[in-house]
């Protein structure tokens, strides 16, 4: 499945019994849960037991009808484990339609392999993990299992709902903890749990009989949209190691305690320090010659051993090797800048292509490292993983979101920068020529700054040139097109920008009628979205991310051509964002301007017939065609 399964022989007495004969048969689904679902969820029953602070033991119990070849990728189950994570049985078994026992899995089917990734050095992560592979639909499959936590520091998160497409006839799950330990949760799109006190305190979420969800156009992020619930700790315990996650500061404290003693840099690597550092004026360039010299020196890879996973290698180990994890390197960094005078911090943050922490919510949200040097306006953030961006530069895998810094007192939450449409810039200006066969040439010249140009900066560091021009062929929006010459040149600073450069051949462009010529001046920078303005919109919003597109284009057509019809100049203004273009001939010049601004926000689901409105005007305005004639003799 595509979230983690904990699934049990025995749940508790007050849930349903195990199924008889028939009892699963697909004909026994209500009507309603049919409806734009590829899986039905039967019954999902998961207990989680805090026995102490070093173990929590968790049942679950999963049974599914899939419908389709569609839900196919659902049935399948998959246990991780490691130094902290014992799987005590798994247990399947596959049912046909009318609900009849078809086989049960054999200890021998359930593979056990390595979960070492490609950047991974070493861990002691692996997974168990089973499918039946049936393709005779409808048909049901029922796994369990009993997993032993040896720590208490994550709990599972109820998603009875975790995908697009799943519908729920029953979902329940209980946590029960000691009767004076503190539970910690945040709802979403669900009742407060049914509480129950007696030698222990019981938490109940349930869940029935809930339709399937079929994802809309920027829809908001997943826990605003189904029933969703966190789980988190007051105490708990790792390895030898306890902490409290009741609110940031304290949560903190155990990142601090395990990064102690870490940061002791051989005496070589101190003179080195010195070397590069003494002679330079202000921090700015001490930061810079230090991230240089990690990024010249070291590189990314992971190692995730026991509670590797959560403190870094020391200092030393990373000078010795050359390499560490995300911990590791930038645990390296502080050392390195302290040696040189410099205060920054450990900071974790939630990297990648994900929402925000949920910062009201103290808790372990997070699955990256990178290190903060804080001056105020002119703090500096470094990702040390990376050995191309410059430093300061966060970017999209780390920006505009909250991050912990870990100081000796504890945490304390602060925000990356943010990059906005001000600053995501592409850049555009175009000379082109067409003949009077329609034929096109052009030398493109582009500049792309921060997020607008992370593709790019990707695509020179890790391609080859062939690539790079497979890759061009297939983004660039022209029919029967040769690209005869391309290169980029980087400019790093904290607001990185990339030049490119690309001349190319487009046979046909114009399209030619007789007497005229029909061209699109917009060659490069047409909007290709178009939203159904009539479209009944259920969910709110999201539009995640910002940037501004300018292009400038002027292209020489043949003598001898008088303008016959020009479209009127386009101007719009929505919250959504800004566009304007204007096109003129001027003897044998056609110019052409645009310019797009794009914005961030959350918007009404009642605003949907406007967005869509103002992304159809852009569409119809980026493909305005200007009518040339040939003049008479």
């Amino acid at each position: 499945m595509k979230k983690t399964l904990y699934f049990s022989l025995f749940f508790l007495a007050s849930l349903p019994a195990l199924a008889g004969d028939g009892d699963y048969a697909a004909s026994k689904i209500p009507a309603a849960l049919l409806k734009n679902a590829h899986v039905v969820i039967r019954n999902n029953e998961r207990l989680v037991q805090l026995k102490s602070l070093d173990k929590m033991v968790i049942r679950e119990k999963m049974v599914m009808t899939v419908l389709d070849e569609k839900g196919d990728r659902f049935a399948y189950m998959a246990e991780a484990y490691d130094k902290f994570t014992s799987i005590e049985s798994m247990d399947g078994t596959l049912y046909d339609a009318d609900g009849k026992k078809l086989k049960s899995v054999r200890k021998s089917e359930i593979k056990d392999e390595s979960g070492t990734g490609d950047n991974n050095l070493a861990d002691d992560h692996r997974y168990k993990h089973h499918s039946f592979y049936h393709k005779i639909y409808p048909y049901t499959v029922e796994y369990e299992t009993e997993i032993i936590e040896r720590q208490s520091m994550f709990y599972p998160t109820w998603d009875p709902v975790d995908d697009e497409h799943i519908a729920v006839e029953h979902s329940v799950i209980v946590v029960e903890v000691p009767k004076d330990y503190v539970l910690r949760y945040k709802c979403y799109n669900c009742v407060e749990p049914v509480i129950s006190n007696g030698d222990k305190k019981q938490y109940k979420w349930e869940l029935a009989n809930f339709s399937a969800v079929t994802l809309e156009f920027a829809s908001p992020s997943w826990k605003y949209i189904v029933p969703y619930v966190l789980i988190a700790p007051s105490q708990f315990q790792i390895d030898d190691y306890t902490g409290n996650m009741t609110d940031w500061n304290e949560f903190g404290k155990f990142s601090s305690v395990l990064n102690q003693g870490r940061d002791v840099l051989p005496d070589a690597i101190k003179q080195k320090v010195h070397q590069l550092t003494d002679g330079l004026s202000t921090r700015e360039q001490k930061v810079d010659a230090l991230y240089s010299y990690l990024q010249n020196n070291t590189h990314y890879i992971s190692i995730q051993l026991g509670i590797g996973g959560w403190r870094p290698f020391d200092a030393a180990y990373v000078s010795s090797k050359a390499y560490g994890d995300c911990k590791a390197l930038s645990n390296y960094m502080v050392a390195l800048l302290k040696e040189a005078g410099i205060t920054s911090y450990y900071t974790l943050i939630k990297a990648g292509e994900v929402q925000d922490i949920i910062t009201e919510f103290p808790s372990q949200q997070f699955n990256h490292v990178i290190t903060c040097v804080p001056n105020g306006k002119d703090t500096m953030w470094l990702e040390c993983t990376s050995q191309t961006k410059a430093a300061g530069y966060m970017g999209e895998f780390t920006g505009n979101r909250h991050a912990l810094l870990i100081t000796e007192q504890g945490g304390r939450l602060v925000s990356t920068p943010s990059y906005s449409y001000k600053d995501n810039i592409r850049q555009r200006t175009i000379k082109a020529s067409i003949n009077e066969e329609g034929h096109l040439t052009a030398q493109v010249r582009t500049n792309y700054k921060a997020v607008a140009g992370e593709h790019i900066y990707g695509m020179i560091h890790q391609l080859s040139n062939d690539k790079i021009k497979e890759y061009l062929k297939e983004k660039i929006d022209l029919p029967n097109f040769e690209i005869t010459q391309f290169s980029y040149k980087e400019n790093r600073s904290q607001l990185p920008s990339v030049d490119e450069s690309i001349d190319l051949l487009a046979n046909h462009y114009a399209s030619i009628s007789g007497k005229r010529i029909f061209v699109v001046p917009n060659l490069l920078s047409k909007m290709n979205t178009r939203l159904d303005a009539t479209e009944e919109r259920k969910y709110d919003i999201e539009l995640g991310s910002e940037n501004t597109i300018v292009d400038s284009v002027e292209i020489t057509v043949p003598a001898g051509y008088r303008l016959e019809a020009l479209s009127p100049d386009t101007k719009l203004e929505a919250k959504f964002g800004k566009y304007s273009s204007f096109l003129q001939l001027d003897g044998n010049k056609l110019r052409y301007y645009r310019r797009l601004e794009q914005y961030k926000g959350h918007y009404a689901a009642k605003e949907y017939s406007d967005l869509a409105k103002f992304y159809d005007q852009v569409y119809k305005a980026d493909r305005s065609r200007v009518v040339l004639v040939k003049n008479e003799q």
